[in-house]
């Protein structure tokens, strides 16, 4: 029995193609190549303007394949949530945008499986990290201190929906 190829990509959502990254790391297995591209695209149509991890196994004997997809990075996720380019390039002076706590804890299910935290809490506040350092604010405040206040119990209510 011939062990399954993986082959781990980052790429745009719902435009993949049979050019690099992909085409020179499949080609070579004699899979459709054109067949797991559109079987990425469909996958992550939901991701468009997003860089997306896939993994496809590759059986080499059946040419039999596999694609399954991560979520996007929580920056992505956060550009794409607030429709702006890209975080501050400062984000101590300038700010890139304002999210609610809804959004924020959308955003955080969302990556919940990829994340490290164990539990809703601990993982809002892991976006929130990515949200300092892109100079994004929540409900109109440091997200430092959206930290503080999902603390001290503050926003429990968005979270016991969630577990």
């Amino acid at each position: 029995m011939v062990e399954k190829k993986t082959i781990n990509a980052l790429v745009s959502g719902g435009q993949a193609t049979a050019g690099p990254p992909l085409g020179p790391a499949l080609g070579p297995l004699g899979v459709n190549v054109l067949a797991i591209v559109n079987k990425i695209n469909e996958l992550t149509k939901n991701y468009a303007g997003m860089k997306v991890p896939v993994k496809i196994e590759v059986d080499p004997e059946t040419k039999e394949f596999d694609v399954s997809v991560g979520t996007p990075t929580t920056s992505a996720l956060i550009v794409s949530e607030l429709k702006i380019e890209k975080g501050s390039g400062s984000p101590k002076e300038e700010k890139a945008g304002n999210l609610t706590m809804a959004q924020l804890v959308s955003l955080t299910m969302k990556k919940r499986s990829e994340l490290l935290a164990k539990s809703p809490k601990l993982a809002a506040k892991e976006v929130l990290g990515s949200c300092v350092s892109m100079g994004v604010m929540v409900e109109g405040k440091d997200p430092r201190e959206v930290q503080q206040e999902i603390d001290e119990g503050k926003h429990d209510s968005f979270f016991e929906k969630e577990k």
